[in-house]
């Protein structure tokens, strides 16, 4: 799965740099009154050298009319009350590539409100012999790449507020993604540069949204351990050191 990202930029610009000559996308009109990347969130830009989706972080996505930030943890359109948005967004966090289609709370997403969300890193854990061991993993030579995801944005009946809010698909992983994630198997859904202006494009039919939900190649990834002070969400784990890579002698040959 995927719970745990980085999002490191020197220059707070640097996402509108990665994406914003590819926008809007050909046909799509940017919302009323919004600029492709407004000032105000040049300004908000997270920087996060670790970030867990169990905090519900404001994240940029990248949608056909621009660059926006979504809170991780989609809450459905039809969501009755707070109550209940509440309770799903930790539920949400991450959608399956291969069941997306079928869910209530993925399926008009899926269909037409796909986003991109560009990191720098993300992080999973291997199991070996009851040991948990952390590790940072990222596209190799991008300083940032993009993670297929789905958006929605939920009314609060009572209140009038409006949640815009975003889910990361995954997939089975690729083999080295199986040594990493050993137990559940499972990678994010990585898009490489030529597919993912594709990806956001809401004309796309099913066949061709499934054929870009796929395990990226392994070849193309880079990925070592860290320091287990990351198994700890109590720790401060958001500084740069947590992303400084640490051997570990029992690991050495340990990949069956």
């Amino acid at each position: 799965m995927c719970f745990t990202v980085a999002l490191v930029r020197n220059n707070k610009l640097i996402t509108a740099e990665r994406y914003y000559n590819e926008l809007p996308i050909k046909g799509i009109k940017p919302e009323v009154g919004t600029p492709l990347f407004s000032d105000d969130i040049r300004e908000t830009i997270p920087q996060y050298y670790l970030v867990s989706g169990f905090s519900h972080p404001r994240l940029p996505i990248v949608k056909p009319d621009g660059i926006f930030l979504y809170e991780w943890g989609l809450i459905p359109s039809w969501i009755k009350d707070a109550e209940a948005a509440k309770d799903i967004r930790t539920k949400t966090l991450n959608a399956v590539g291969e069941t997306v289609f079928e869910k209530p709370s993925y399926r008009k997403s899926i269909a037409s409100q796909r986003c991109l969300l560009g990191i720098s890193a993300f992080y999973e854990w291997r199991e070996v012999k009851g040991a948990k061991y952390p590790y940072l993993i990222h596209a190799t030579g991008n300083e940032i790449f993009s993670l297929g995801a789905i958006y929605d944005s939920w009314i609060n009946k009572e209140t009038g507020e409006i949640r815009n809010t975003f889910s990361i698909l995954t997939t089975p992983a690729n083999p080295l993604m199986e040594k990493i994630h050993n137990l559940k198997k499972r990678m994010p859904l990585i898009l490489s540069p030529r597919d993912e202006m594709q990806w956001i494009d809401p004309s796309l039919k099913p066949n061709q949204i499934n054929a870009l939900i796929k395990p990226y190649d392994e070849n193309d990834m880079t990925a070592y351990t860290i320091s287990r002070a990351a198994n700890n969400a109590r720790n401060n784990r958001n500084m740069p050191e947590i992303m400084e890579k640490v051997e570990y002698r029992e690991l050495v040959g340990s990949y069956e």
